[in-house]
C-alpha cells in the first residue's frame, strides 16, 4: 500500500477527525464582539501555561492553506494578527497589506448576510483600524498569534466560524474555485483535483508555515505542460485526508510520534478493530521511546506495560499477544525538513508481528554487560552518542533514519554508524555501554561476528578484543600505582592511537606498566603478582609467532578493541567493592 493511500485509510479511522474544509490550528486569542461589531472588551487569552511556555489551544477552524508568493491570501474568519488586526511584531512583515487583503476578502464574502455573527464580523472589519490596537491597550503578546472571532454572549459556547451560517458560507466559498476533474491516483475515483495540497506542519526543523510532500512549483518539475497538482492528480478529499492525519500524528502529544535524530517519525496501525490497533501502537511506542519507565507511569501502565516487559525479555509476539501477530498492518513514516519541501527518510509497511520480531532482534544484538545505567534506553539516547557534545542537532544527517529503517526491516545497519562511533571514541575516549552496544550490534549483523561477546570472555582470541583488554589492564595498573584520583590516565592520552595503531604506543605502555608494577610491589607483592598474571594470561592468548602489536587495526578490530576494553575495565570496577585475593608474601 502506498504512503498516501495508507494515510487516507488512517484518516477515515481518526476519532474526531476534522471534516473536509476544516483543520486543527493553534489559536492563541479570541476577539469578542458586540452585535454592532465593536470589541466587547480586552481580547481573551486562550493559551495555557505560564510565561514564555504558554501554549495555544488547538481549535477546528476553516482550513488553512499555503500562501506562497507575495500576494497575501487571508483565512476565513480567523488568522494571525497581521491579517486580522493589521499589527505584527515581526520586522519586514507588511501588516498593512495583509490587513487590507483580510478586510477586502471578508467585505465581499460577508456582503448580504443576515446572520448575527457574520454581521458582527462584517461590521468589525468595516470599523477596525490597526491604530486602534494601541489605543485600546491590547497586549503585545497577541502579535503574530492566531486569533478567532466570537459574539460576546456566546463566546463560551462557540465562535463565529462555528455558526451554521458560517459553515454554509464556507462550503459555498470552497466550491466556487474552478477544479479540474481526473481519476485520483490515491483513491482511484474520479473527482476534483487538488491544485495545491494543504501544508504539513510539526516536522522538527521545518518551516513554521508547513511544507509539502507533493508539490510542483518549478517548470522543471512539470510534465506535458500540466500545472501544479495536475501533474499527479490527487483528489481534494485525498489531499485533505492524508495531510489532516499527518498533522494530527505530528502533534507533540499525539501518541503517534517519536523523534529519531532529525527525522520526525509517525506510526500507526491498520487493524479490523480500533482496540487492536491502539494496542499495537502503544507497544511500538513503548519499545522505541519509553525505555524502562516504572510500571505505573505513562505507556507502561496496565496491559501495555506487561506486554512490553515480556517482549523486551525475548518472548515471541505470537505468545505475548497472538491477536497482534497476524491481521495488524503497521506503518512507520519518517519525515525530515528540506527547504519548503519535506523529505521522506523512510517508510516501512509490514505486519506488526514482523516489525516486533525485528525490534527484538535489535534488542538482543544491543545487549552488553554491564548494561547502560538506565537499563534499556530509548533510541535517541544511543543516537546522542554519535553526536558532537551529544546534542541532537549534531547527529550526522540521514544516520538516524537509516538506522531506524534497518532496525524495523532487519537489514544491515548503516556502515556510517560504525565509523561515527569509532570517531567519537577516538575524539573523547568515552568508552561507555551505549557506544559499545552499538559497535557490538554492527559487528554481529554486518560483519557476521557472532563471537562478539556480551560480557567479559577470557577465552576470546580476537586480536582487537585482546588488545582492548590489555589496554584496560595497563590503565588499571596505573591507577593502582598512582591512586584513583590521577589527573589523566593512559586512556585519556592514548586511547585513539592504541585502538587504531597499537604498534605506536603499546611498547610505551608496557614500559610504563613495568614501572608502575614495581611501585605496587613495594606496597603489596601479592597485588603485583596478580596484575602480572593478568597481563600474562592476555598475552598468552595472542597468536603464537605473530606480532602482538600490529601497525594498524581495521574498523572491525577497533570495534572489538572497544568491546574488550569495556568488558575488562568494568570487571576491574566491579572488584573494587570486594578485597582482591592476595598471594605470595602478603598472603602469608
Amino acid at each position: 500500500m502506498s504512503i498516501l493511500s495508507s494515510l487516507v485509510r488512517a484518516y477515515e479511522r481518526l476519532p474526531e477527525a476534522p471534516a473536509p474544509g476544516y483543520s486543527m490550528e493553534k489559536i492563541g486569542w479570541v476577539v469578542s464582539l458586540l452585535d454592532d461589531g465593536a470589541p466587547a472588551g480586552p481580547p481573551i487569552d486562550l493559551r495555557t501555561g505560564a510565561g514564555k511556555k504558554k501554549a495555544p489551544r488547538s481549535l477546528m477552524v476553516p482550513a488553512s492553506f499555503k500562501r506562497p508568493g507575495t500576494t497575501p491570501r487571508p483565512f476565513f474568519l480567523w488568522d494571525n494578527s497581521a491579517f486580522l488586526l493589521g499589527v505584527t511584531g515581526a520586522e519586514g512583515k507588511d501588516a498593512a497589506r495583509r490587513w487590507a487583503a483580510f478586510a477586502a476578502f471578508h467585505r465581499e464574502a460577508l456582503a448580504g448576510t443576515d446572520d448575527a455573527g457574520l454581521l458582527a464580523a462584517l461590521r468589525f472589519v468595516e470599523a477596525w483600524s490597526p491604530d486602534r490596537f494601541a489605543e485600546l491597550g491590547w497586549p503585545d503578546e497577541m502579535k503574530d498569534q492566531n486569533i478567532v472571532l466570537a459574539l460576546e454572549h456566546e463566546r463560551r459556547d462557540r465562535y463565529i466560524h462555528d455558526r451554521d451560517a458560517a459553515k454554509a458560507l464556507w462550503a459555498r466559498l470552497s466550491a466556487m474555485a474552478e477544479k479540474t476533474e481526473a481519476t485520483c491516483l490515491v483513491t482511484g475515483e474520479r473527482n476534483a483535483v487538488a491544485r495545491l495540497h494543504p501544508a504539513i506542519k510539526g516536522v522538527w526543523g521545518g518551516q513554521v508555515a508547513g511544507g509539502s510532500i507533493v508539490s510542483f512549483n518549478l517548470d522543471a518539475f512539470t510534465s506535458y505542460g500540466h500545472e501544479q497538482g495536475d501533474n499527479a492528480p490527487v483528489s481534494d478529499y485525498a489531499a485533505f485526508a492524508y495531510t489532516t492525519v499527518l498533522n494530527r500524528y505530528l502533534e507533540r502529544d499525539s501518541g503517534h510520534r517519536i523523534q529519531i535524530g532529525d527525522a520526525s517519525t509517525v506510526f500507526w496501525a491498520d487493524a479490523s478493530d480500533a482496540e487492536r490497533a491502539a494496542l499495537a501502537e502503544g507497544i511500538f511506542g513503548g519499545l522505541v521511546e519509553a525505555g524502562d519507565a516504572a510500571p505505573d507511569e505513562g505507556i507502561e501502565a496496565g496491559k501495555v506495560g506487561a506486554l512490553l516487559r515480556r517482549i523486551r525479555d525475548g518472548e515471541a509476539i505470537q505468545t505475548v499477544a497472538p491477536e497482534l501477530a497476524r491481521g495488524v498492518r503497521f506503518h512507520v513514516l519518517a519525515l525530515a525538513p528540506n527547504a519548503a519541501r519535506i523529505s521522506i527518510r523512510f517508510y516501512v509497511d509490514d505486519d506488526f508481528g514482523v516489525i516486533a520480531l525485528n525490534y527484538q532482534r535489535f534488542l538482543e544484538e544491543m545487549a552488553v554487560e554491564p548494561p547502560p545505567r538506565d537499563g534499556r534506553p530509548p533510541l535517541w539516547r544511543y543516537l546522542a552518542e554519535t553526536a558532537v557534545l551529544r546534542k541532537r542537532e549534531n547527529v550526522p544527517p540521514n544516520l538516524a533514519g537509516d538506522w531506524m529503517r534497518s532496525i524495523l526491516t532487519g537489514t544491515p545497519y548503516p556502515w556510517t554508524l560504525l565509523s561515527t562511533v569509532l570517531m567519537r571514541l577516538r575524539a573523547d575516549g568515552d568508552v561507555n555501554a551505549l557506544r559499545v552496544a552499538i559497535l557490538k550490534a554492527v559487528l554481529i549483523r554486518n560483519c557476521s561476528r557472532r563471537e562478539a561477546p556480551v560480557a567479559l570472555d577470557k577465552t576470546c582470541i580476537d586480536r582487537g578484543y585482546l588488545l582492548g583488554r590489555l589496554f584496560a589492564t595497563y590503565e588499571h595498573v596505573q591507577r593502582a600505582a598512582l591512586g584513583p584520583k590521577v589527573n589523566a590516565t593512559v586512556k585519556d592520552k592514548y586511547y585513539g592511537a592504541a585502538s587504531a595503531q597499537p604498534q605506536k604506543v603499546f611498547g610505551l605502555l608496557d614500559a610504563g606498566a613495568a614501572h608502575h608494577l614495581s611501585k605496587i610491589g613495594r606496597e603489596s607483592v601479592g597485588r603485583k603478582i596478580n596484575l602480572e598474571k593478568q597481563i600474562g594470561e592476555i598475552m598468552e592468548l595472542m597468536q603464537p609467532g605473530a606480532n602482538p602489536f600490529p601497525a594498524h587495526l581495521s574498523a572491525e578490530q577497533q570495534a572489538m578493541f572497544a568491546l574488550g576494553y569495556h568488558h575488562q575495565y568494568s570487571d576491574f570496577f566491579k572488584k573494587k567493592d570486594a578485597p582482591e585475593a592476595e598471594t605470595g608474601a602478603d598472603a602469608a
